[in-house]
């Protein structure tokens, strides 16, 4: 999504950027939407989170200073979902997802690092694919158990 924004103070000292759409209408509900893009034209990922007067990009004092951006200033961001999303999934993996609301909830929240590692473990069965039901399962288990990645034999 692109979008013209105003940078305002926000928490403990940090900087905000009030994001002018909803994004569990866009792109799904989450109790935080993890993002990437940039901002004007400088590299950002981080969370939208929401807030007392709606959704917010929190930017940190460091990335303003690298950035050269200040409360006050107007920007210009562009701002995706990071990682694969639900509806990026392969139908026999999004259907066990939604099958289980919490393992379901739990991938909505983990970073695209361990979304993309049990995606390749279960993807990794092209050459025996009878084993991939089976490693669905233990993925929805896992996630459903809150783990973040899968435990090494």
């Amino acid at each position: 999504m692109r979008f013209a924004a105003h940078v305002t103070a926000g928490p403990k000292g940090r900087a905000a950027v009030a994001i002018p759409f909803d994004p569990d209408e866009v792109w799904g509900a989450k109790a935080e939407h993890r993002v990437g893009g940039q901002i004007n034209g400088k590299r950002v990922r981080g969370s939208i989170v929401p807030g007392a007067d709606g959704w917010a990009f929190i930017l940190t004092p460091m990335w303003q200073r690298d950035a050269g951006i200040a409360v006050g200033d107007d920007v210009t961001a562009e701002l995706d979902p990071e990682g694969p999303q639900r509806q990026d999934l392969a139908d026999d993996f999004a259907a066990a997802l939604a099958a289980n609301p919490a393992a379901a909830s739990f991938w909505d929240t983990l970073a695209q690092f361990y979304r993309k590692a049990y995606l390749r473990w279960i993807n990794a069965t092209t050459r025996r694919p009878e084993l991939r039901p089976a490693r669905i399962d233990e993925v929805v288990a896992l996630l459903a158990s809150g783990v973040k990645e899968r435990p090494r034999p």
